[in-house]
């Protein structure tokens, strides 16, 4: 049953990244082509700058269905577009769960490759994380994990206790897996919410840049 959870995470991840970055796409008004693009570099962009650390074969170049996925996902997102008009929910909904989704996929990479758990935890943040930057920076926008709100920290915090109930912990893999995917979420979700920011430990003066 676990290669088929694992599949389905990945599948799952690759279509809410693809509509997040279709989302972000047409907020901007892109084409077409422009959307595609922004929605490939949203799906494939962390897990590209984890294989390339790994030293493996990037995962998407050798599996046409990664592609072909999520060019009927931007597809399916310009008609739905029609449909749906609150944009911000939308996109704050799919970039949400393709973190949570992603993270794991970056921890069990980390972890299958025999690297020490924190290294997993990193590798589950550059993947949920990175295709976002790459987005958000196309995109003319100060990425999510740059700003004021909780991105990058409710990942690592979902991988830390990901490999805490996988190491300490008797549960199965699936659950700990979807208990992870929805810890991300949650997090996300409370922040934004209630406006949790990580506090500052510097003061900062005037206007100027150093």
């Amino acid at each position: 049953m676990f290669p088929d959870f694992a599949f389905l995470i990945e599948f799952l991840g690759t279509i809410s990244f693809a509509m997040s970055g279709s989302f972000a796409a047409m907020q901007k008004r892109f084409d077409p082509f422009g959307v595609l693009i922004i929605a490939f570099i949203t799906s494939v962009g962390g897990g590209t700058v984890r294989d390339l650390l790994l030293d493996v074969p990037v995962f998407w170049m050798s599996d046409l269905r990664t592609i072909t996925l999520i060019l009927v996902t931007s597809v399916f997102a310009m008609v739905f577009k029609s449909i749906e008009k609150n944009f911000k929910n939308t996109l704050f909904v799919f970039d949400s769960f393709g973190l949570g989704l992603f993270t794991i996929i970056g921890v069990q990479k980390g972890i299958n490759a025999d690297l020490h758990p924190f290294i997993g935890i990193i590798l589950g943040t550059i993947t949920g994380c990175f295709g976002g930057i790459i987005r958000d920076t196309l995109l003319n926008r100060i990425p999510l994990i740059f700003r004021k709100e909780i991105y990058a920290t409710a990942s690592v915090v979902g991988g830390s206790f990901y490999i805490l109930l996988k190491y300490y912990t008797s549960i199965s893999e699936e659950i700990n897996q979807t208990f992870t995917i929805l810890l991300i979420f949650t997090i996300r979700t409370l922040a934004v919410k209630y406006r949790w920011q990580i506090p500052k430990f510097y003061r900062f003066y005037g206007d100027g840049e150093m």
